[in-house]
Formats: structure tokens, sequence, C-alpha cells
């Protein structure tokens, strides 16, 4: 498989640990798209949204995506908004295979609860904010992706296992 791999999910998920877990296995460069963001800007992601707003970081995250598919034979952790353009499900869908880390509410809040760093927990309830997240979101992940894998039961390592089998399986599939 020469394209990139691309995972997908809530914040929380587990797509940066995961991702470089596989990255290792599988011998591909790993690249986590809000890591990248932070870099080139000098400054965290919630600055971002502070300045910019969502609208202008999502801007940002698109273009960095733009730049990142134009690339080949990557594990590439995306930032959990990324699917909400339409644009941005494409580009990965043209240039890789998507893989949807399926988080439950339970998981995603025993990972994100006390979490000060990320913009859109910042409300009077935040737990409330991921099921609403993940009630806006899981079909735009399930439509971007081309494989669904349930983040809840395994360790990292396992699920890149998984996951390594899994596109081998999806590749075989494909021929």
């Amino acid at each position: 498989m020469q394209g990139n791999i691309y995972l997908v999910g809530l914040m929380g998920a587990g797509k940066t640990t995961v991702g470089r877990k596989l990255s290792n296995l599988m011998e591909r460069d790993f690249l986590d798209t809000d890591q990248m963001m932070e870099t080139r800007t000098g400054v965290a992601i919630s600055y971002i949204f502070e300045v910019e707003g969502e609208s202008g970081f999502r801007d940002r995250e698109s273009a960095l995506l733009k730049e990142v598919s134009e690339l080949s034979g990557k594990v590439i952790s995306t930032g959990g908004g990324i699917v909400l353009r339409e644009e941005n499900r494409l580009m990965m869908r043209e240039s890789g295979l998507v893989i949807y880390l399926r988080a439950s509410l339970g998981l995603l809040w025993s990972r994100l609860r006390g979490c000060r760093k990320r913009p859109l927990l910042q409300s009077d309830n935040p737990k409330e904010k991921i099921r609403m997240l993940i009630e806006e979101r899981d079909g735009m992940y399930k439509e971007a992706a081309d494989i669904v894998v349930d983040a809840n039961s395994e360790s990292a390592a396992k699920m890149a296992k998984k996951i390594q089998q899994m596109l081998v399986n999806h590749e075989d599939s494909q021929h």
C-alpha cells in the first residue's frame, strides 16, 4: 500500500498513540497534524482558536492536510475536527486509507476529564460537550473511513497490530 494511512476520531480516541505504534510496525514515517500546526505556528492550538476562532483554525488545518496529502506512505494522526469539511474527507480518501478510531463517551471522558488544553472542552459541562461531538461527528467519521476500529477494548499496541492486519486484509480484498 503506497498511499497514506490517516487516523481519524475524536480527541482522546488514541490517534497519536496508536499512530506512532502503527508507523513503527509498518516502518513508515509518522505525522501528527496538530503537532505540526503547533510547531509551525509556535503557539498552542488553543491560542489559534482564541485568536482566529475555530474557522481560522480549520482553514489552517485544511491547508496543512492538503500539504501532507501530497506525500505518500505516511501514517498521519489528524485533529478530531478534520472531518468537518467535506473537502478534507475527500482529500484523505483520495490520497490513502482512512481509519476511524471509534471510542465511547466513557473512554473519552476517562482520558479527557480535567484536560485544560483542549479548546472545545472549555465549557461548563465538558462531558456533555464530548457527547455532543460524538453525535455531531460520528457520521462524518464513518463517511470518511475505509475501516472502523473499536478503540475501547485494547491497548494501543494491540490496536496497532489489529489495524496492520486489517490493512493487509483490506489490500487483499482490493485485488
